[in-house]
């Protein structure tokens, strides 16, 4: 769903004051309920017959106290992200990027796409209306590397999980993965391996686009329809991501992960990258497993390079570019990203040995 489509007549059921009261309580509420998962976790914890400081009683504890977190979570960025994102539409995005001096496009492109998130489904039309624009290639690519990899639902989820600091690496180096590939991608020349179809598609001028004029509470409730259209399309990816997690953390020996991904294992960060690949799962989904591998030992440089790859190198995401995308393309831009990543766990691992 995305702000060009929505139509602020919609939904009048519920009267402003009632958007202005309810969104401040409703709030207050989820930081109360937030500040209590610890002892209602705990509580049903105990209520399973196994012991808790077994392996099962911890897999169960991280699964009850991680599930409502990562929801409730989720369920607050993406509100946010959905009313930050009614000021920034596709095409908004595309007029900004059109037109700027290459050398800044790329930065420029990265950030934007850490500032404004689109869903998977998204990707395609952005792409094929960047390029068809005259965007340069290289700018858009920074562009579609930056939204999965480091957008705000992620980086909420990976600061609530793991802290600050870990978030901050890696918003840090996702942009600069973001801004350095599609530079490299930029400078090859691709442009004719892009799918015929996507050359010769011509879009029109750039920036005379209807405004759309949108009232606070219109913005709301955008923010409340990409709560149900995200959270209602991710949650069993959530579930899914935790339930790994839940099993690394109470039945993989710590052992067994140092000599797995432990820094002292040079080819740790290289397979961690070809594991991540395909794997089918989001921000929302992987950082749980990210928070069960740092908290089993795991390196840092291998876990980011893990989630990196799983995030901006799915394999679903390869099958849905292929349709504007000729696969040496493809291949040219996994090798680019993927040497990005693997810097990025290298480094980290010699830095924190």
């Amino acid at each position: 769903m995305t702000t060009e489509t929505h139509d602020p007549g919609a939904h009048r059921g519920a009267p402003d004051w009632l958007w202005y009261a309810g969104v401040p309580v409703a709030a207050v509420l989820w930081w109360l309920v937030y500040g209590q998962l610890i002892p209602l976790s705990e509580w049903v914890t105990a209520l399973f017959p196994v012991p808790r400081d077994s392996h099962t009683g911890e897999a169960i504890a991280f699964f009850v106290y991680d599930v409502p977190k990562v929801l409730l979570l989720l369920t607050g960025i993406v509100f946010v992200t959905g009313v930050l994102r009614s000021w920034f539409s596709p095409e908004k995005t595309r007029a900004i990027l059109a037109g700027r001096n290459q050398i800044w496009g790329y930065p420029l492109a990265s950030a934007l796409g850490v500032l404004t998130p689109f869903c998977s489904c998204s990707s395609v039309p952005l792409f094929i209306g960047f390029v068809s624009a005259g965007i340069p290639l290289g700018v858009t690519f920074s562009f579609l590397i930056a939204g999965p990899m480091v957008g705000p639902v992620g980086l909420g989820l990976l600061y609530g999980l793991v802290g600050w600091e870990i978030a901050t690496i890696y918003l840090v180096f996702g942009f600069t993965i973001a801004t350095v590939s599609g530079f490299v991608l930029g400078r090859l020349g691709l442009e004719r391996y892009l799918q015929d179809w996507v050359r010769e598609l011509n879009a029109g001028p750039v920036g005379d686009l209807p405004e759309v004029r949108l009232t606070m509470v219109d913005r709301l409730k955008i923010g409340l329809e990409q709560v149900r259209e995200i959270v209602g399309k991710v949650w069993i990816w959530v579930l899914a991501g935790i339930g790994i997690g839940a099993a690394i953390h109470g039945y993989v020996p710590e052992e067994m992960m140092l000599t797995i991904m432990g820094g002292e294992a040079w080819w740790s960060v290289p397979a961690a990258v070809v594991v991540g690949v395909p794997m089918y799962t989001n921000a929302a989904g992987v950082i749980p497993i990210v928070e069960a591998l740092l908290g089993k030992g795991a390196a840092l440089g291998t876990t980011l390079a893990f989630m990196m790859s799983v995030i901006a190198l799915s394999l679903p995401e390869m099958i849905i570019l292929k349709q504007v995308l000729t696969l040496r393309l493809i291949g040219v831009f996994l090798a680019v990203v993927a040497l990005g990543i693997l810097a990025t766990g290298f480094l980290f691992n010699i830095i924190l040995l």
